[in-house]
């Protein structure tokens, strides 16, 4: 199978491996990963690929459509030089430290260096049982996958840091899963995401070793992800440590912000779905949000706690590098680089949110003001159920001499909402093109500041569950249509509309489409 990879797998040469190989169950001491095979599966069959990460990889078109292709990536074959393997894990779930966890449906089939240089770990995800399955059979839905697939593409082309997906393959198998936990469990189709990514080393593979009092491995494992991923990093020992804390504080930063400026909610930010990177990793039960509400989150599992809504993202980011930084503690003496880290997210994300409400009102400047008047924004839009994504691209076209609700009015979704807020609005539109007029910039500079920060085309859940059923009935060219979207999210694409539409009535409660479960 041609490409352009160049498999060296250093995470599995570099660092301590389980000396028992194979999917049973079990505690994994010592060691940073398991060597473990893919399960086979009945049919596999290519529903969908990345035509960017294929050409990345160096997969030309007729590699791609070759049968050798959906084989390798639905788990029934191996490309040569690919060395499989679970990686062992620990996190915080919900809060609560969770213990031994690692990849349970999640196989690497290998790591290497592609023709530009630039190194990418290919992993599987459904492919299944591995030594960290617990009780579950390691396999994923299609529906899960469809999501996973079409969501790791939509976020990079929102230019927001996250892993990639290179292929989604139907595996022929039925899958039993008990979707919304309530005792009716029941057949569908099973699917396989390959999944791309620098590195998918998380918060938990720190985490882990910690709570074992297992530093040499500790050790081990931060030496080997700064030498491999942090090579610009200088200095030793806990110069060297500290500095690689805070650029990880700083790149959670960046990531996070970047969900707060789209209105992504990612729905389960435990600690072992958290990437060292600072990439958006593991899309379960997300969701972008509709109507404003900064409680919302898509997670049934959360449905009760909301631990992981909307607004409370920032601060669960920061809660979760806390976890962290305890796990890195037996590499410092002194604490004071990793209270630096710390303080450097939460200055870095003081000063992505200044620049993305300037950003997203389209304002060269931002000013205390500013702030407050954001904020005074998103309570309006949260008590008149306005769509957070509609409202901001909307606002681009108002008339600083003549502000009206017009811009905006294809973004309520409730009547008599609306009529609740629209005196208050309209005062506030007034005040905001009175800054406007006070730049006195351009109105067409202002309009591409807010195009470039306020996406006309997201992931919305019924967007995704529309290709789901399509796909269920066995036709997949909606996944590409929608992903085809996706790729210009900040263009008009006139003609597609219908993809930038609010969410329908029928959305509101139907599966899929609003609140979702972990089950996949």
């Amino acid at each position: 199978m041609a490409h352009g990879l160049r498999f060296d797998n250093r995470f599995v040469h570099a660092l301590p491996g389980d000396t028992e190989s194979g999917s049973r169950r079990r505690q994994v001491e010592g060691a940073a990963w398991s060597p473990v095979l893919p399960t086979p599966v009945a049919r596999p069959r290519l529903l969908a690929h990345s035509a960017e990460m294929t050409r990345a990889l160096g997969f030309d078109a007729e590699t791609v459509a070759s049968p050798m292709f959906a084989e390798v990536f639905g788990g029934n074959a191996l490309a040569p030089g690919m060395m499989p393997f679970a990686s062992n894990y620990g996190g915080h779930q919900f809060g609560h430290w969770a213990g031994q966890l690692g990849d349970g449906r999640a196989i690497t089939l290998g790591e290497g260096v592609a023709d530009d240089g630039r190194r990418w770990e290919l992993q599987l995800k459904g492919a299944g049982p591995t030594p960290y399955s617990r009780r579950a059979d390691g396999r994923a839905v299609l529906r899960s996958s469809v999501r996973e697939f079409l969501c790791s593409e939509a976020m990079h082309h929102l230019g927001i840091p996250t892993t990639r997906a290179l292929s989604l393959v139907a595996t022929g198998d039925a899958v039993v899963r008990d979707m919304f936990y309530d005792g009716n469990a029941a057949p569908e189709p099973g699917a396989i995401v390959c999944r791309v990514a620098p590195s998918f080393i998380r918060f938990g593979h720190f985490e882990l070793p910690a709570s074992r009092g297992d530093i040499d491995l500790l050790r081990a494992l931060a030496d080997f992800t700064i030498a491999r991923d942090f090579p610009h990093l200088e200095g030793d020992g806990e110069a060297l440590y500290g500095a690689w804390f805070t650029e990880v504080c700083t790149r959670t930063a960046e990531m996070i912000a970047g969900w707060m400026r789209v209105g992504f909610v990612h729905g389960v930010m435990n600690t072992d779905n958290m990437s060292i990177l600072g990439l958006t990793i593991d899309y379960g039960p997300y969701g972008w949000v509709d109507n404003y509400d900064p409680d919302w989150t898509p997670n049934t599992t959360d449905a009760q706690g909301r631990r992981y809504r909307f607004g409370w993202q920032p601060r669960v980011a920061h809660w979760n590098l806390g976890r962290l930084a305890q796990a890195l503690s037996p590499l410092f003496d002194d604490v004071a680089p990793l209270q630096a880290g710390l303080d450097a997210y939460a200055e870095t994300y003081a000063r992505l949110e200044r620049e993305t409400t300037a950003a997203k009102l389209g304002l060269p400047d931002f000013r205390d003001s500013d702030g407050d008047a954001m904020r005074a924004l998103q309570g309006l839009l949260q008590a008149g159920e306005v769509d957070m994504t509609l409202f901001f691209r909307g606002l681009a076209d108002l008339d600083p001499q003549a502000p009206s609700l017009d811009v905006v009015a294809d973004a309520f979704y409730d009547e008599a909402a609306r009529d609740e807020v629209r005196t208050r609005l309209e005062a506030w539109l007034q005040q905001y093109a009175a800054r406007l007029r006070e730049t006195g910039e351009p109105a067409a500079d202002r309009r591409a500041r807010m195009h470039a920060a306020n996406p006309k085309f997201v992931l919305r859940n019924y967007l995704a569950q529309q290709a789901i059923d399509r796909a269920e009935a066995g036709d997949p060219d909606a996944i590409a249509e929608l992903l085809d979207v996706m790729r210009r999210p900040y263009d008009e694409q006139p003609g597609r509309e219908a993809f930038a539409a609010r969410r329908p009535d029928w959305a509101r409660t139907k599966a899929g489409c609003s609140m979702l479960s972990c089950s996949s």
